[in-house]
Protein backbone atom coordinates (compact mmCIF):
# COMPACT_ATOMS: atom_id res chain seq x y z
CA UNK A 1 0.00 0.00 0.00
CA UNK A 2 1.36 3.41 -0.97
CA UNK A 3 0.66 6.58 0.96
CA UNK A 4 1.71 10.00 -0.29
CA UNK A 5 2.33 12.82 2.13
CA UNK A 6 1.23 16.16 0.79
CA UNK A 7 3.57 19.09 1.30
CA UNK A 8 0.61 21.31 2.13
CA UNK A 9 -0.02 19.17 5.19
CA UNK A 10 3.43 19.82 6.57
CA UNK A 11 3.48 20.96 10.16
CA UNK A 12 4.72 24.41 10.96
CA UNK A 13 6.47 22.97 14.00
CA UNK A 14 9.75 21.91 12.47
CA UNK A 15 12.18 19.68 14.31
CA UNK A 16 15.75 20.92 14.01
CA UNK A 17 18.25 18.09 13.94
CA UNK A 18 21.73 18.79 15.20
CA UNK A 19 24.72 17.79 13.14
CA UNK A 20 22.83 16.76 10.00
CA UNK A 21 23.77 19.54 7.63
CA UNK A 22 22.46 23.04 7.31
CA UNK A 23 20.71 23.95 4.10
CA UNK A 24 21.83 20.87 2.21
CA UNK A 25 22.02 20.80 -1.59
CA UNK A 26 19.88 23.17 -3.61
CA UNK A 27 16.89 21.83 -5.48
CA UNK A 28 17.06 21.58 -9.23
CA UNK A 29 17.80 19.19 -12.04
CA UNK A 30 21.14 17.94 -10.73
CA UNK A 31 19.78 15.71 -7.98
CA UNK A 32 21.07 12.15 -7.88
CA UNK A 33 17.94 10.41 -6.69
CA UNK A 34 16.62 7.18 -8.10
CA UNK A 35 13.55 8.21 -10.10
CA UNK A 36 13.87 11.73 -8.64
CA UNK A 37 12.02 10.55 -5.52
CA UNK A 38 12.44 8.96 -2.12
CA UNK A 39 10.33 5.97 -1.09
CA UNK A 40 10.19 4.92 2.58
CA UNK A 41 8.87 1.49 3.51
CA UNK A 42 7.18 0.64 6.80
CA UNK A 43 7.13 -3.13 7.30
CA UNK A 44 5.51 -4.29 10.52
CA UNK A 45 2.69 -6.12 12.26
CA UNK A 46 -0.57 -4.38 11.36
CA UNK A 47 -3.02 -7.05 12.48
CA UNK A 48 -1.54 -9.14 15.31
CA UNK A 49 0.10 -9.03 18.73
CA UNK A 50 2.31 -6.02 17.98
CA UNK A 51 -0.12 -3.95 15.93
CA UNK A 52 -1.06 -1.57 18.75
CA UNK A 53 2.44 -0.74 19.95
CA UNK A 54 3.55 0.05 16.41
CA UNK A 55 1.42 -0.98 13.42
CA UNK A 56 -0.37 1.57 11.27
CA UNK A 57 0.40 4.38 13.69
CA UNK A 58 4.09 3.98 12.86
CA UNK A 59 3.14 4.86 9.30
CA UNK A 60 1.53 8.02 10.68
CA UNK A 61 4.77 8.83 12.52
CA UNK A 62 6.80 8.41 9.33
CA UNK A 63 4.38 10.67 7.48
CA UNK A 64 4.87 13.29 10.18
CA UNK A 65 8.64 13.09 9.62
CA UNK A 66 8.18 13.65 5.90
CA UNK A 67 5.93 16.63 6.54
CA UNK A 68 8.40 18.18 8.98
CA UNK A 69 11.29 17.60 6.58
CA UNK A 70 9.53 19.28 3.66
CA UNK A 71 8.42 22.14 5.87
CA UNK A 72 12.00 22.68 7.03
CA UNK A 73 13.62 22.73 3.59
CA UNK A 74 10.81 23.82 1.27
CA UNK A 75 12.12 24.36 -2.26
CA UNK A 76 15.65 23.52 -1.09
CA UNK A 77 14.64 19.94 -0.23
CA UNK A 78 16.55 17.29 -2.13
CA UNK A 79 13.10 16.27 -3.41
CA UNK A 80 9.49 16.99 -2.56
CA UNK A 81 8.39 13.66 -3.99
CA UNK A 82 8.50 11.43 -0.90
CA UNK A 83 6.08 8.54 -0.51
CA UNK A 84 5.47 5.70 1.92
CA UNK A 85 4.93 2.02 1.12
CA UNK A 86 3.49 -0.19 3.86
CA UNK A 87 3.07 -3.93 4.37
CA UNK A 88 1.99 -6.34 7.11
CA UNK A 89 4.57 -9.06 7.82
CA UNK A 90 2.17 -10.88 10.18
CA UNK A 91 5.11 -11.63 12.53
CA UNK A 92 6.23 -14.34 10.10
CA UNK A 93 9.87 -14.46 8.95
CA UNK A 94 9.03 -15.86 5.52
CA UNK A 95 6.44 -13.14 4.92
CA UNK A 96 8.88 -10.47 6.09
CA UNK A 97 11.49 -11.83 3.70
CA UNK A 98 9.17 -11.75 0.68
CA UNK A 99 7.68 -8.35 1.56
CA UNK A 100 11.14 -6.82 1.97
CA UNK A 101 12.25 -8.13 -1.40
CA UNK A 102 9.07 -6.79 -2.97
CA UNK A 103 9.59 -3.39 -1.36
CA UNK A 104 13.17 -3.07 -2.58
CA UNK A 105 12.73 -4.64 -6.03
CA UNK A 106 9.21 -3.71 -7.15
CA UNK A 107 8.18 -0.77 -4.99
CA UNK A 108 11.44 1.16 -5.29
CA UNK A 109 11.84 1.52 -1.53
CA UNK A 110 15.05 3.25 -0.45
CA UNK A 111 14.73 2.52 3.28
CA UNK A 112 12.75 -0.09 5.22
CA UNK A 113 11.68 0.95 8.73
CA UNK A 114 10.34 -0.72 11.88
CA UNK A 115 10.05 -4.56 11.52
CA UNK A 116 9.13 -5.82 15.02
CA UNK A 117 9.56 -9.55 15.75
CA UNK A 118 13.23 -10.47 15.90
CA UNK A 119 13.00 -13.52 13.65
CA UNK A 120 11.41 -11.35 10.96
CA UNK A 121 13.90 -8.53 11.58
CA UNK A 122 16.87 -10.82 10.97
CA UNK A 123 15.41 -11.97 7.67
CA UNK A 124 15.02 -8.36 6.52
CA UNK A 125 18.63 -7.66 7.51
CA UNK A 126 19.70 -10.44 5.16
CA UNK A 127 17.63 -8.95 2.34
CA UNK A 128 19.04 -5.45 2.97
CA UNK A 129 22.56 -6.84 2.79
CA UNK A 130 21.83 -8.71 -0.44
CA UNK A 131 20.11 -5.76 -2.11
CA UNK A 132 22.52 -3.16 -0.69
CA UNK A 133 19.59 -1.09 0.54
CA UNK A 134 19.08 0.77 3.81
CA UNK A 135 17.20 -0.76 6.75
CA UNK A 136 16.56 0.96 10.08
CA UNK A 137 15.17 -1.55 12.55
CA UNK A 138 12.98 -0.02 15.25
CA UNK A 139 10.69 -2.72 16.62
CA UNK A 140 12.92 -5.76 17.17
CA UNK A 141 15.12 -6.30 20.21
CA UNK A 142 17.62 -8.98 19.27
CA UNK A 143 21.25 -7.96 19.75
CA UNK A 144 22.17 -10.15 16.77
CA UNK A 145 21.33 -7.16 14.56
CA UNK A 146 24.50 -5.54 15.89
CA UNK A 147 26.25 -8.84 16.51
CA UNK A 148 26.68 -11.86 14.28
CA UNK A 149 23.96 -10.68 11.86
CA UNK A 150 25.14 -7.09 11.49
CA UNK A 151 25.81 -5.69 8.04
CA UNK A 152 26.72 -2.43 6.36
CA UNK A 153 23.15 -1.51 5.42
CA UNK A 154 21.36 -2.31 8.70
CA UNK A 155 21.05 0.11 11.63
CA UNK A 156 19.49 -0.85 14.99
CA UNK A 157 17.68 2.20 16.24
CA UNK A 158 15.52 2.15 19.37
CA UNK A 159 16.35 -0.56 21.92
CA UNK A 160 17.63 -4.10 22.35
CA UNK A 161 17.61 -6.91 24.87
CA UNK A 162 20.82 -5.70 26.52
CA UNK A 163 19.29 -2.28 27.19
CA UNK A 164 16.19 -3.86 28.72
CA UNK A 165 18.08 -6.36 30.86
CA UNK A 166 20.73 -3.87 31.94
CA UNK A 167 17.99 -1.65 33.34
CA UNK A 168 15.18 -3.90 34.56
CA UNK A 169 17.06 -7.11 35.31
CA UNK A 170 19.82 -5.45 37.28
CA UNK A 171 17.61 -3.04 39.24
CA UNK A 172 14.90 -5.57 40.08
CA UNK A 173 17.46 -8.10 41.33
CA UNK A 174 19.14 -5.51 43.52
CA UNK A 175 15.97 -3.95 44.92
CA UNK A 176 13.16 -6.54 44.82
CA UNK A 177 14.25 -10.17 44.69
CA UNK A 178 17.19 -12.44 43.90
CA UNK A 179 15.40 -15.56 42.64
CA UNK A 180 13.77 -15.36 39.21
CA UNK A 181 11.50 -17.49 37.06
CA UNK A 182 11.67 -16.34 33.44
CA UNK A 183 8.84 -16.85 30.96
CA UNK A 184 9.69 -15.94 27.38
CA UNK A 185 8.19 -16.29 23.89
CA UNK A 186 10.07 -19.12 22.22
CA UNK A 187 11.54 -17.40 19.18
CA UNK A 188 14.58 -15.20 18.49
CA UNK A 189 13.44 -12.20 20.55
CA UNK A 190 12.43 -14.21 23.60
CA UNK A 191 15.50 -16.42 23.46
CA UNK A 192 17.74 -13.36 23.31
CA UNK A 193 15.79 -11.72 26.15
CA UNK A 194 16.18 -14.81 28.33
CA UNK A 195 19.95 -14.86 27.77
CA UNK A 196 20.37 -11.12 28.35
CA UNK A 197 18.24 -11.10 31.50
CA UNK A 198 19.91 -14.24 32.90
CA UNK A 199 23.30 -12.59 32.43
CA UNK A 200 22.18 -9.34 34.09
CA UNK A 201 20.47 -11.15 36.99
CA UNK A 202 23.53 -13.31 37.70
CA UNK A 203 25.86 -10.29 37.49
CA UNK A 204 23.67 -8.53 40.07
CA UNK A 205 23.92 -11.47 42.49
CA UNK A 206 20.65 -13.19 41.57
CA UNK A 207 19.71 -16.68 40.41
CA UNK A 208 17.39 -17.93 37.67
CA UNK A 209 15.61 -20.82 39.39
CA UNK A 210 13.55 -21.73 36.34
CA UNK A 211 12.77 -20.66 32.79
CA UNK A 212 10.29 -21.71 30.12
CA UNK A 213 9.68 -20.80 26.52
CA UNK A 214 6.01 -20.33 25.62
CA UNK A 215 4.80 -20.88 22.06
CA UNK A 216 4.86 -17.83 19.79
CA UNK A 217 2.46 -16.71 18.65
CA UNK A 218 0.39 -18.10 21.49
CA UNK A 219 -2.91 -18.24 19.62
CA UNK A 220 -4.80 -19.59 22.63
CA UNK A 221 -3.72 -16.71 24.87
CA UNK A 222 -3.36 -19.22 27.71
CA UNK A 223 -0.25 -19.02 29.91
CA UNK A 224 -1.76 -20.76 32.93
CA UNK A 225 0.54 -23.82 32.82
CA UNK A 226 3.60 -21.62 33.25
CA UNK A 227 2.10 -19.19 35.75
CA UNK A 228 0.78 -21.91 38.04
CA UNK A 229 4.19 -23.59 37.95
CA UNK A 230 6.03 -20.53 39.28
CA UNK A 231 5.07 -20.71 42.99
CA UNK A 232 5.75 -24.47 43.09
CA UNK A 233 9.42 -24.17 42.21
CA UNK A 234 12.08 -24.82 44.84
CA UNK A 235 13.41 -22.36 45.73
CA UNK A 236 10.30 -20.30 45.09
CA UNK A 237 11.04 -17.35 42.83
CA UNK A 238 10.79 -13.85 44.24
CA UNK A 239 10.18 -12.52 40.74
CA UNK A 240 8.32 -13.69 37.66
CA UNK A 241 10.10 -12.10 34.71
CA UNK A 242 7.80 -12.06 31.71
CA UNK A 243 9.44 -11.38 28.36
CA UNK A 244 6.25 -11.29 26.30
CA UNK A 245 5.23 -8.09 24.52
CA UNK A 246 2.12 -6.50 23.09
CA UNK A 247 -1.11 -8.49 23.30
CA UNK A 248 0.72 -11.50 24.76
CA UNK A 249 2.04 -9.43 27.64
CA UNK A 250 -1.49 -8.24 28.32
CA UNK A 251 -2.67 -11.85 28.61
CA UNK A 252 0.22 -12.83 30.89
CA UNK A 253 -0.42 -9.96 33.30
CA UNK A 254 -4.17 -10.59 33.38
CA UNK A 255 -3.59 -14.23 34.29
CA UNK A 256 -0.84 -13.32 36.79
CA UNK A 257 -3.40 -11.16 38.60
CA UNK A 258 -6.15 -13.76 38.22
CA UNK A 259 -3.98 -16.41 39.92
CA UNK A 260 -2.96 -13.90 42.64
CA UNK A 261 0.72 -14.70 42.29
CA UNK A 262 1.73 -11.47 44.01
CA UNK A 263 -0.19 -12.66 47.10
CA UNK A 264 1.80 -15.90 46.89
CA UNK A 265 5.06 -13.98 47.12
CA UNK A 266 5.94 -13.94 43.42
CA UNK A 267 6.51 -10.38 42.24
CA UNK A 268 6.29 -9.25 38.61
CA UNK A 269 8.99 -7.82 36.36
CA UNK A 270 8.22 -6.95 32.75
CA UNK A 271 11.04 -7.28 30.26
CA UNK A 272 9.48 -5.11 27.56
CA UNK A 273 6.47 -2.88 27.96
CA UNK A 274 4.84 -0.24 25.79
CA UNK A 275 2.43 2.54 26.68
CA UNK A 276 -0.33 0.72 24.81
CA UNK A 277 0.14 -2.31 27.07
CA UNK A 278 -0.44 -0.21 30.18
CA UNK A 279 -3.46 1.41 28.54
CA UNK A 280 -4.97 -2.01 27.72
CA UNK A 281 -4.39 -3.39 31.21
CA UNK A 282 -4.99 -0.10 33.12
CA UNK A 283 -2.41 1.27 35.57
CA UNK A 284 -4.23 -0.47 38.42
CA UNK A 285 -3.18 -3.86 37.04
CA UNK A 286 0.49 -2.84 36.85
CA UNK A 287 0.90 -0.26 39.62
CA UNK A 288 4.45 -0.20 40.91
CA UNK A 289 5.86 -2.30 38.07
CA UNK A 290 9.33 -1.11 37.12
CA UNK A 291 10.62 -1.49 33.57
CA UNK A 292 13.07 0.05 31.11
CA UNK A 293 11.72 2.47 28.52
CA UNK A 294 13.40 3.92 25.46
CA UNK A 295 11.27 7.10 25.44
CA UNK A 296 8.20 8.53 27.18
CA UNK A 297 5.74 10.97 25.67
CA UNK A 298 5.37 13.18 28.76
CA UNK A 299 9.03 13.22 29.81
CA UNK A 300 9.51 16.89 28.90
CA UNK A 301 8.04 19.72 26.82
CA UNK A 302 9.75 18.58 23.59
CA UNK A 303 8.28 15.09 23.84
CA UNK A 304 4.86 16.40 24.76
CA UNK A 305 4.77 18.79 21.79
CA UNK A 306 5.44 15.86 19.46
CA UNK A 307 2.90 13.71 21.33
CA UNK A 308 0.22 16.39 21.00
CA UNK A 309 0.72 16.57 17.23
CA UNK A 310 0.78 12.79 16.97
CA UNK A 311 -2.46 12.47 18.93
CA UNK A 312 -4.19 14.93 16.62
CA UNK A 313 -3.41 12.61 13.71
CA UNK A 314 -3.56 9.15 15.30
CA UNK A 315 -6.07 9.68 18.11
CA UNK A 316 -3.69 8.16 20.65
CA UNK A 317 -0.48 9.00 22.48
CA UNK A 318 2.70 7.64 20.87
CA UNK A 319 4.70 4.68 22.13
CA UNK A 320 8.46 4.75 21.92
CA UNK A 321 8.20 2.74 18.69
CA UNK A 322 6.16 5.51 17.09
CA UNK A 323 8.60 8.21 18.21
CA UNK A 324 11.58 6.15 17.05
CA UNK A 325 10.07 5.57 13.60
CA UNK A 326 9.55 9.32 13.29
CA UNK A 327 13.15 9.99 14.30
CA UNK A 328 14.62 7.30 12.05
CA UNK A 329 12.70 8.51 8.99
CA UNK A 330 13.74 12.09 9.67
CA UNK A 331 17.40 11.18 10.18
CA UNK A 332 17.45 9.26 6.90
CA UNK A 333 15.93 12.19 5.03
CA UNK A 334 18.45 14.54 6.63
CA UNK A 335 21.29 12.23 5.55
CA UNK A 336 20.03 12.17 1.96
CA UNK A 337 19.65 15.95 2.05
CA UNK A 338 23.23 16.37 3.24
CA UNK A 339 24.60 13.88 0.68
CA UNK A 340 22.49 15.06 -2.26
CA UNK A 341 21.91 11.44 -3.23
CA UNK A 342 20.03 8.33 -2.12
CA UNK A 343 22.99 6.11 -3.01
CA UNK A 344 23.03 3.66 -0.10
CA UNK A 345 26.79 3.52 0.41
CA UNK A 346 27.07 7.31 0.38
CA UNK A 347 24.24 7.67 2.89
CA UNK A 348 25.75 5.01 5.16
CA UNK A 349 29.07 6.85 5.17
CA UNK A 350 27.28 10.06 6.18
CA UNK A 351 25.42 8.34 9.01
CA UNK A 352 28.33 6.48 10.59
CA UNK A 353 29.67 8.23 13.66
CA UNK A 354 27.07 10.98 13.59
CA UNK A 355 25.89 12.53 16.84
CA UNK A 356 22.20 13.36 16.91
CA UNK A 357 19.83 15.23 19.19
CA UNK A 358 16.13 15.07 18.36
CA UNK A 359 12.77 14.31 19.95
CA UNK A 360 13.63 10.62 20.35
CA UNK A 361 17.42 10.53 20.46
CA UNK A 362 18.86 12.24 23.51
CA UNK A 363 22.65 12.16 23.49
CA UNK A 364 22.28 10.06 20.39
CA UNK A 365 25.15 8.63 18.38
CA UNK A 366 25.20 6.27 15.42
CA UNK A 367 28.12 3.96 16.09
CA UNK A 368 30.29 3.29 13.07
CA UNK A 369 31.55 0.01 14.53
CA UNK A 370 28.25 -1.88 14.51
CA UNK A 371 25.48 0.58 13.53
CA UNK A 372 23.97 0.50 17.01
CA UNK A 373 22.18 3.82 17.59
CA UNK A 374 22.87 4.64 21.24
CA UNK A 375 20.89 7.16 23.30
CA UNK A 376 19.63 7.79 26.81
CA UNK A 377 17.19 5.22 28.19
CA UNK A 378 14.92 5.42 31.24
CA UNK A 379 14.06 3.36 34.27
CA UNK A 380 10.31 3.86 34.61
CA UNK A 381 7.55 2.83 36.98
CA UNK A 382 3.81 2.52 36.44
CA UNK A 383 1.87 4.97 38.61
CA UNK A 384 -0.92 3.84 40.90
CA UNK A 385 -4.31 4.81 39.50
CA UNK A 386 -4.65 7.51 42.14
CA UNK A 387 -1.67 9.39 40.70
CA UNK A 388 -2.85 9.36 37.08
CA UNK A 389 -3.72 13.00 36.40
CA UNK A 390 -4.70 12.69 32.73
CA UNK A 391 -5.35 9.95 30.17
CA UNK A 392 -2.21 8.12 28.99
CA UNK A 393 0.08 9.69 31.62
CA UNK A 394 0.69 6.37 33.33
CA UNK A 395 4.41 6.44 34.05
CA UNK A 396 6.96 8.25 36.17
CA UNK A 397 10.61 8.20 35.13
CA UNK A 398 12.75 7.14 38.09
CA UNK A 399 16.13 7.48 36.47
CA UNK A 400 17.81 8.41 33.21
CA UNK A 401 20.27 5.76 32.08
CA UNK A 402 23.00 7.59 30.14
CA UNK A 403 23.58 6.52 26.55
CA UNK A 404 27.09 5.36 27.40
CA UNK A 405 25.68 2.91 29.95
CA UNK A 406 22.41 1.90 28.33
CA UNK A 407 23.84 -0.23 25.51
CA UNK A 408 26.54 -2.85 25.32
CA UNK A 409 29.94 -2.20 23.78
CA UNK A 410 30.38 -3.17 20.12
CA UNK A 411 30.44 -6.94 19.71
CA UNK A 412 33.45 -8.78 18.31
CA UNK A 413 30.92 -10.85 16.35
CA UNK A 414 30.02 -7.85 14.19
CA UNK A 415 31.96 -7.68 10.95
CA UNK A 416 30.58 -4.86 8.83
Amino acid sequence: MRRTVGVAAASAAVVLVAGCGGGGPQSGGDQKLTGDKIVLGVLNDQSGAYSELSGKNSVTAVEMAIADFTAKYGDKAVTRNITVETADHQNKPDVANSKAQEMYDRKGVDLILDVPTSSAALKVADVAKEKKKLYFNIGAATTDLTGKSCNRYTFHYAYDTYMLANGTGKTTTEQIGKNWYILYPNYAFGQDMEKSFSTAITAAGGTVVGKDGAPFPNTSGDFSTFLLKAPTLNPKPDVLGTMQAGAELVNVVKQYNEFKLRDKGVGLAVGLMFLTDIHSLTPAALAGTTYTDAWYWNFDAKNREFADRFQQKAGTRPTFAHAANYSAALQYLEAVQAAGTDDADTVVKGLEGKTVEDVFLRNGRIRAEDHRVVHDAYLAQVKPQSEVAEPWDYVKVLKTIPAAEAFRAPSADCKL
